[in-house]
Order: structure tokens, then C-alpha cells, then sequence
């Protein structure tokens, strides 16, 4: 009853709030990318079962691809941390109730197991196993294979998540991911009995088989996680409660050298400190700083991602993420103190330039990550130009709209106990805007001119959106000041 109660909680709650209306269209188009991608993982489980069957003609298909199901497993892990944040639940109006908070508890980590991307690789596995398992094991197989391979993403789900919820409060736990599939990696690659392999392979077949073993040993290695989590999250949830953290201040700083640029300059230590400040902001910036680090680095040193579309990919998203984890809920941070702001004539948009002028400026971190790339020939240097330009230049104007129509607060420091964080279904849908309209803009004018002219008409467009910045930051500012009382009503009613 409990569940079901804060099920419907959360329910209501959407529907009340203020960007409910906004969403639609953006849940709308995110279902449509979903049917998309659900389409491309049929026709690789599709192309999987021909391709092995060709391939290794002494195995079956399905013991070829359980041999490999470590590294869909790391797969999924490495895609969980752009696509997937740690869940949250409002704790504290639960706390004046009759309500035990491990019960609380208990429905965020039941509702994390029920995340519908848990079940985005059925689409590749059942198509497989109806191909493959159907000859031997009928449709039975294929129901007990795929309830086994969702049991494993749901404990790939358990991992990622007490992964991440240690990173978001030391970033030195990214040591405990990197340890355990760099000795995953020594165990497959190095011995010649591929111990991990042949476990995998007989797992699988133990799905295949219906072996209450294999799911038991599972189900097993899932309560293991879930227990790990629960003792954890509950530890947070106490420190964020009791705000444990509060006074533990080591250093200040003041940035003193940005005085002499007068309200820009208030406003860009005012932006310096919101990032390296407050605890949402610093998790978000920690996460997409590894995720760029690792591509960026993959694509210096390895031949892992020499394909013209992952160089391609991998150099987009390196210039476009710093901005958009931030720029996607702007004025959503401010949210918790926008009545201050509001009283000084003019600050907004001063605000606004401040935010553009950093994020532009921040552009020079990727950049600098790229030169080893550069260097070794993977991309060229009018290719990492162009992309930076048209980051600072197009993608930004993009990102800046959100100004006008963002009217949600995010909490600052809360993590486990705040409201949902993730991002409502407009700014997801700006989100991929902002990585796919680069992405298909490029690769249609590779198509057509080549990549040298492809390149400059890129820089060429990024160069004439930043020139013109002034003018459209100026439009962004006017069109939220006609609606910024309903904005600020919106900031007040999801303050926390």
C-alpha cells in the first residue's frame, strides 16, 4: 500500500507541475526516438543471429554472443551515465508521518530496478533468441533467456548505481569502476582458459535452460547490491537531512581579478561559485568531465573509435557537453534566489552575458583534451575549430532559449532526498537538439561538399552566431521579461 501510495504521489505530482504543459510535446518526440532506437537494436539482434551463425558455424549463435555478454554489460554501464541519473525521492514531508525511512528507501531502489532502461536491450536480445534459442528450446527459451538478461541489467542497474552515488560525493570512487573492469579485462584478455568468458556463455545457457541456479545466483547478486545501496543511500540521506555537511568549509574564494569587469564580473564569480559550490552542480561537472576524458582519451591513444562516425560523434559531444549539462536548466539554478536578482534593473541580462561569456570561455577545456587527437592525426585542427565555433555559436543559441520557457527550481545542495533531478522532457528534448542537430548537420554536408568544405561551412555558421550573440541574448532577455512573473511563480512553487 506504502509503494503504491508514493507511486501515486509522484504521479500527481508531475501533473502539478508548472513545465506538466510543456512536456507533452517533448515526451512526445522522446517516444518517438525511443521507437527509433528500439528499431536499430532489433536490426543488430537481427544481424547478430546471421552474422555468428556464419562466423563460428562449430558454436551456436547464442553461446557466441553469451561469451560477450560481459562487455554488453560494460556497455550498458558506460551508457548509463549520459542517459541515466541517480534516482531521488522526497524524503522529508514522509518523516512526520508513521512512515519507517527504509521503507522509503525501498521504493526508490524498486523504482530504479523498474526503470524502463533496464529493458532497452530486450530489443536486441528477443528478436536474437527467436532466431536462435527457438530451435532447440521452443518459445520457452526464449521467455527464460530474456527474463535472465533482464535480471542481469537490472543488476548492471544496482552497480551503476552505487557507483555513481559514490562518485557524487568523491569523485576518487571512479577508482572502484575503473579497478574492477581493468582486472575484468586482464582476466579475458591475458590467461589462455577465458575463465569469465565460458562463465558468461554457461550463465546464459542457465538462463536458456530455465536453471533455477543461474537465476538464483542472480537474484543473489541483486539482494547483495540492493542491501550495499540501501546502506548507503540511507547514510546520505541522514548527512542531507541534518545538513552534516554544512560547516565543513576548507577553503573561499573570492576571485578578486573579476572586480575590475564590473556587473559581468559580480556575475561570473557569481557563476564560478554556483558550479564549484553546490553539490548538484559539482557532480554534474565531475561526471561529464570523465565521460570526456575517457572518449577523448579513446580516441587519442586507441583504435577503438577510429570510424569516421565515432570521431566524429566523440568531437561533437567533447565541445558541447561542458555546455549543455548546465545551459539545459539555466535560470533553474537561479530559481532559488531569482526574487534578489529581479530587483536590480538590467541584471538579467547582464546575467545572461556573464553565462555566455563563461561557457565560451570554457570551451578552450575541451579543446586543450582534443590536442592529443590533433597531434596524432585523428582530427584536424580546422575540424576541432569548427566544432568549438559552432558550440559557442549555434548550439548556444539553442541552449539560451531555454531561458524563456524554464520556470522549474533545482535544488543546489540536496541529492538523495530532493525532488526528482532529472530533466523534464522539454529540456531532454533541447538536450538532444543540441547533440543531434551538430551531428546531422554535419554528416548531411559531409555527404554532399566533402569534409574540408563541410568543416568551414560549419565554423562559418558557428563564427556568425557568436558574432551575433549581443543580439539574440538581447532577444532571449526580452521575451523573458513579458513572462517573468509566470516564470517566478513557477521557481516559488518548486522551490524546496
Amino acid at each position: 500500500m506504502l509503494f503504491n501510495e508514493l507511486r501515486k504521489h509522484g504521479k500527481l505530482a508531475a501533473k502539478r507541475h508548472p513545465m506538466y504543459e510543456k512536456n507533452k510535446f517533448g515526451k512526445y518526440f522522446m517516444y518517438a526516438m525511443a521507437v527509433f532506437w528500439a528499431g536499430y537494436l532489433i536490426f543488430f539482434g537481427i544481424s547478430f543471429a546471421k552474422l555468428f551463425q556464419e562466423s563460428a558455424p562449430n558454436m551456436e549463435p547464442y553461446h557466441v554472443l553469451n561469451k560477450g555478454l560481459i562487455f554488453v554489460l560494460a556497455l550498458d554501464f558506460l551508457l548509463r551515465f549520459p542517459f541515466q541519473t541517480t534516482p531521488t525521492q522526497e524524503v522529508k514531508p514522509y518523516l512526520l508521518l508513521p512512515v519507517k525511512r527504509n521503507r522509503i528507501l525501498d521504493f526508490l531502489l524498486i523504482r530504479s530496478g523498474l526503470n524502463k532502461f533496464n529493458l532497452i536491450w530486450l530489443f536486441m536480445f528477443v528478436p536474437f533468441a527467436a532466431l536462435t534459442v527457438t530451435r532447440f528450446y521452443g518459445i520457452t527459451g526464449v521467455i527464460t533467456y530474456s527474463i535472465g538478461i533482464w535480471l542481469l541489467m537490472v543488476f548492471n542497474n544496482y552497480w551503476y548505481l552505487l557507483c555513481r552515488t559514490l562518485m557524487n560525493e568523491r569523485i576518487w570512487w571512479v577508482l572502484l569502476p575503473i579497478a574492477v573492469y581493468t582486472g575484468l579485462g586482464c582476466a579475458i584478455f591475458i590467461p589462455k582458459e577465458k575463465a569469465i568468458s565460458n562463465f558468461f556463455m554457461n550463465l546464459g545457457e542457465g538462463y536458456i535452460e530455465g536453471n533455477l541456479l543461474a537465476f538464483a545466483g542472480t537474484l543473489v547478486a541483486i539482494a547483495v547490491l540492493w542491501f550495499i545501496n540501501r546502506s548507503i543511500i540511507a547514510g546520505l540521506v541522514y548527512s542531507e537531512i541534518n545538513k552534516v555537511e554544512d560547516s565543513k568549509i576548507k577553503h573561499v574564494s573570492e576571485y578578486h581579478f573579476l572586480e575590475r569587469y564590473g556587473e559581468i564580473g559580480e556575475y561570473l564569480r557569481l557563476e564560478l561559485k554556483l558550479l564549484f559550490r553546490n553539490k548538484a552542480c559539482k557532480t554534474s561537472l565531475r561526471m561529464i568531465a570523465l565521460i570526456i576524458i575517457l572518449f577523448s582519451g579513446l580516441l587519442s591513444f586507441s583504435e577503438v573509435y577510429d570510424g569516421a562516425f565515432m570521431k566524429g560523434f566523440i568531437s561533437i559531444y567533447s565541445f558541447v557537453a561542458f555546455g549543455t549539462v548546465i545551459l539545459v536548466r539555466i535560470m533553474s539554478y537561479e530559481g532559488n534566489y531569482l526574487d534578489g536578482l529581479m530587483s536590480r534593473k538590467e541584471s538579467i541580462l547582464n546575467l545572461l552575458k556573464a553565462k555566455y561569456y563563461f561557457y565560451s570561455i570554457a570551451i578552450v577545456i575541451p579543446f586543450v583534451l582534443m590536442i592529443p587527437a590533433i597531434v596524432t592525426g585523428k582530427i584536424t585542427l580546422l575540424n576541432a575549430c569548427s566544432f568549438a565555433f559552432f558550440t559557442t555559436g549555434f548550439v548556444y543559441f539553442v541552449l539560451f532559449q531555454m531561458v524563456v520557457y524554464n520556470n522549474k527550481t533545482v535544488a543546489l545542495h540536496e541529492g538523495v532526498t530532493g525532488r526528482s533531478s532529472t530533466g523534464t522532457a522539454y529540456q531532454n528534448l533541447i538536450s538532444f537538439a543540441a547533440f543531434g542537430l551538430p551531428m546531422a548537420l554535419f554528416f548531411s554536408l559531409k555527404n554532399v561538399f566533402g569534409d574540408v568544405t563541410a568543416e568551414w561551412i560549419m565554423l562559418g555558421v558557428g563564427v556568425a552566431f557568436t558574432v551575433a550573440s549581443p543580439l539574440w541574448i538581447k532577444n532571449v532577455y526580452l521575451r523573458f521579461m513579458k513572462r517573468r512573473y509566470q516564470n517566478m511563480e513557477g521557481f516559488r512553487d518548486t522551490r524546496q
